[in-house]
């Protein structure tokens, strides 16, 4: 039993990210008492903020605002055949601990979805002839519209101060945009970015040969903002530490930067730092969670009270926690039957880094969100049916941090000494790259269950992933190849790199890809092949909701934030209009 028992709330929230954050503030200003529970320790902005140093060694090679895997490791392998192992240092991502999660030291594009990536499977459907797709995909449709979810992006959109160039206000194209965006309410709350050398020569190669490039969307705002909550953000000052730290500047949108300062001086919000929650505990029928148990920082059990459980933290935490708490039934990929781990998916990036000797590209001078990018390939933009593949991709030139420690240099150079110092002389600033952020489909062998063999250091299972790539994936990298080395020849460098997975590949947990991670509790329409309705509420315990990149069915090309937000405030909403006047199921089974 528990050695402490806190005081009761009405609501408490596991994870202080941004979908935690967000659950927060909403609900306490709905007058609720709300306690938020972060398994790290607390990150105020002025921890890290002007005149402090960003130091490189400290955020981008030692992690120092990362969760390290001694307190977040799983076990990984390919599939069901082999044993599992344990990740001993972070590598293909990376999530964050404390105060803020992942958000706190994420890069900051903030891009919507399309409507076709929403109903990904009615469009599977429509487009694709029988056989055509690997039998044992298992895309899905998001439960909602297009029409419903979008005022909820537009919200967050403000709460974060997208800055890019509007493509659809109410179905009316716009220069400069996206074409293919699905039809905004709202223009964007802030102009773009200030475009970099490799944005102009980028866009113009693309334009030339067809393809309909943009501003990448990006919560390093552009001009000063003040969003709904009343928090303020400075304008960027493109230092160029943005991905892997923490903004020093308050121009990138955060929990810190636009939600907590606001919420924490709130009378019915606190919250509780270095609380690791270890289960949520139910009531015997089993149909309701009575609160949740955590570790404190002295080693103690703490037993927190309350009516409302919300489940925010990353992806594959809230996954074991309904795993270790008996939330739902767990998936079994034979049988097919059990919902909580299934639908598994990550993602794959590539690209090609051009060298050229007369072009000085600055990179000292760069937001994290500093580039241009084109959606011409994702689904329903191009003839995927016909190639046989699914999927696609935003295809971006980034403009880099300029930090020396990672530069990238020509091929052939030594990797360090003499040939590597007189290399960085005569190319530091002098290349630029073409991306590609993929989608990623969910395979029936691709899903998320507890390791029998590997514990944490409370004794509790590890969370394994049996996780790689299928031939669609690879495919679509090898399409994608094609597309980028023709953008590539058109601005004809002087030396050139490229990194794309070959047909032959396996994911490489080793290299950093992206902290994409999504799935594993996914929403859907009915109980039977989804661990949450709409409203982000667990069929099975309906007093527990569940926000973040686990109610994803499968992984689309867009960066997941702007969805993660859009379906909390959703799930926000319906909890304040719906389930506090009347307690229960808010879809019928």
């Amino acid at each position: 039993m528990p050695h402490i028992t806190n005081d009761d709330v009405d609501v408490v929230i596991v994870g202080l990210g941004w979908a935690g954050s967000l659950m927060a503030i909403e609900l306490a200003q709905a007058g609720l008492k709300v306690r938020a529970l972060e398994r790290g320790p607390d990150r105020p902005p002025e921890d890290f903020a002007y005149p402090k140093p960003a130091d490189q060694y400290a955020y981008a090679t030692r992690n120092k605002v990362f969760a390290t895997p001694r307190d977040a490791a799983l076990t990984v392998r390919y599939n069901r055949d082999q044993a599992a192992l344990p990740t001993r240092k972070w590598g293909a991502f990376a999530p964050g601990t404390g105060v803020g999660g992942s958000g706190l030291h994420w890069t900051g594009v903030l891009i919507r979805p399309t409507p076709t990536d929403i109903k990904l499977k009615t469009y599977a459907d429509q487009a694709y002839k029988r056989g055509t797709l690997d039998p044992e995909m298992r895309v899905k449709d998001f439960p909602f519209t297009w029409d419903e979810i979008e005022p909820y992006y537009d919200f967050f959109e403000k709460v974060c101060g997208l800055s890019g160039n509007t493509g659809n206000l109410r179905g009316k194209v716009q220069p400069g945009g996206d074409p293919f965006e699905g039809p905004r309410s709202n223009p964007y709350p802030l102009p773009a970015l200030q475009d970099t050398l490799n944005c102009s020569m980028f866009s113009g190669a693309a334009r030339k040969l067809g393809y309909h490039p943009f501003p990448n969307p990006s919560a390093n705002v552009s001009q000063a903002w003040t969003n709904p909550y009343g928090a303020q953000l400075a304008p960027c000052n493109y230092c160029g530490y943005c991905s892997k730290y923490p903004c020093l500047n308050y121009s990138k949108a955060s929990p810190q930067t636009t939600i907590l300062d606001v919420v924490k001086r709130m009378p019915n919000f606190s919250y509780r730092v270095n609380a690791n929650v270890i289960r949520v505990d139910l009531h015997a029928d089993r149909k309701t969670a009575r609160g949740v148990t955590y570790i404190d920082e002295h080693g103690k059990e703490v037993f927190q009270p309350a009516k409302i459980v919300v489940l925010s933290s990353f992806q594959f935490a809230n996954v074991r926690l309904m795993l270790l708490s008996g939330i739902g039934k767990p998936y079994d990929p034979v049988s097919e039957t059990g919902t909580v781990g299934r639908n598994y998916a990550f993602l794959s990036n590539g690209g090609a880094t051009l060298f050229f000797k007369d072009k000085h590209f600055n990179p000292f001078a760069t937001a994290g969100a500093t580039g241009e990018m084109f959606n011409d390939i994702s689904p329903g933009n191009f003839d995927g049916p016909s190639l046989g593949f699914i999927g696609g991709a935003k295809i971006h030139s980034s403009q880099a941090t300029g930090a020396p420690i990672g530069t990238s240099l020509p091929p052939g150079t030594p990797a360090w000494g003499k040939g590597w110092k007189e290399a960085m002389v005569d190319w530091y600033g002098r290349s630029m790259k073409i991306s590609i952020t993929t989608t990623c489909m969910s395979y029936r062998g691709h899903y998320l269950d507890l390791d029998p063999n590997y514990r944490d250091p409370w004794g509790q299972p590890l969370l394994r992933m049996t996780f790689d790539w299928r031939q669609n994936e690879l495919k679509l990298q090898r399409y994608l190849r094609d597309i980028v080395l023709n953008i590539s020849k058109e601005l004809k460098p002087d030396a050139m790199s490229e990194s794309f997975l070959a047909l032959d590949s396996h994911w490489d947990i080793t290299k950093y890809v992206s902290t994409h991670n999504v799935g594993g509790a996914i929403m859907g329409a009915s109980p039977r092949d989804s661990a949450l309705n709409r409203y982000l509420q667990s069929w099975d315990v309906h007093n527990v909701f569940v926000p973040g990149g686990n109610a994803f069915p499968q992984n689309f090309q867009a960066n997941p934030t702007a969805t993660i937000g859009a379906i909390t405030l959703m799930a926000a909403d319906a909890i304040k209009k719906q389930y506090l006047k009347n307690p229960g199921p808010l879809v019928q089974a």
